[in-house]
């Protein structure tokens, strides 16, 4: 298993803990941390900004594929951004929890 830590943007608390929910409850990852932030983006020809929560999940690389597809039924952004940073080094014991709390 190669762990990973996904990133995520949410238009609102509502949807981030649904998604989070949904996400757990499948196994897809075995921890979310989340956050208000503000962004700002190009869209649509514009410079725009707006409230946002931000999502950190621990996974595992395997995984993004159904985490992706899962988050894409939920998700009120047409096109949102999932990334996926590979975690190189983790404090011991760590590799075996996510181990057990992950789809196999």
């Amino acid at each position: 298993m190669k762990p990973v830590v996904l990133l995520l943007t949410c238009g609102g608390k509502e949807e981030a803990d649904k998604i989070v929910k949904a996400l757990l409850e499948k196994k897809l990852i075995v921890c979310a941390k989340s956050f208000s932030v503000s962004s700002t983006f190009y869209w649509k020809n514009s410079i725009d900004s707006g409230e946002e929560i931000f999502i950190v999940m621990d996974s595992s690389e395997n995984l993004f594929e159904k985490v992706e597809e899962e988050i894409r039924k939920l998700h009120s952004y047409d096109t949102f951004n999932l990334v996926s940073i590979p975690v190189t080094k983790t404090s011991r014991g760590v590799v075996e929890w996510m181990k057990e709390g992950l789809l196999k």
